[in-house]
């Protein structure tokens, strides 16, 4: 197995992910920025199982991504290929496999609360969780982005695919976004990242 992966987590959380990597049969690879996903793990053809990770995530939202996708491998080995992808098989995997590193000396004290709240029941992907991206987000290089929340009614932004909104009223969640070209209307996540337009 190739462990370039292992410059992407927290020091301390090395031998830990070495010791779960003992028996498993996969390929973990870093991979360029996918804007979709952080990570994924699929079962190839030839019987082998590839992870993927992407090279941009900071240590402690690989580290989050790495275990997550094993937790996809370990599920679908010790229940079967029919489970749902983030059922409550993989739930389980996943809170199992995270729990020995919820540690301070791993993760920092402002995450760990959130991290606790996050994994008494993990959703498909921690984006969805509106607090804890923002706070992972907070040990990310910083970069040119803003979040949707910080916009000003009415204020105009570009997401990373050159498409043009308008930031709107909040709903409950969710911020209502006009695409400027099309006049549709969207729902953005108040983590979104984007570009501000003046």
């Amino acid at each position: 197995m190739h462990l370039q992966f292992l410059d992407f987590i927290p020091e301390l959380a090395k031998p830990l992910i070495l010791k779960i990597l003992e028996d498993d049969k996969f390929t973990i690879k870093v991979k360029s920025e996918r804007k979709t996903r952080h990570g994924d793990y699929r079962s190839l053809p030839n019987g082998k199982h590839q992870i993927t990770i992407n090279s941009n995530l900071n240590c402690y939202r690989f580290l989050m991504t790495l275990i997550h996708e094993i937790a996809h491998y370990e599920a679908y080995s010790k229940y079967g290929r029919l489970i749902k992808p983030h059922g409550k098989e993989w739930k389980h995997t996943y809170q199992h496999l995270m729990l020995p590193f919820l540690r301070p000396d791993i993760f920092p004290n402002e995450l760990l609360p959130l991290l606790a709240q996050h994994f008494k029941n993990p959703k498909a992907s921690s984006d969805t969780d509106v607090q804890l991206a923002y706070a992972l987000k907070q040990f990310n290089e910083d970069n040119d982005k803003t979040f949707v929340f910080e916009l000003p009614l009415n204020q105009t932004f570009k997401l990373y695919n050159g498409r043009i909104f308008k930031r709107g009223n909040k709903r409950r969640k969710r911020y209502e976004c006009v695409e400027v070209n099309s006049g549709k209307l969207y729902l953005f996540n108040p983590n979104a990242e984007v570009e501000v337009l003046e």
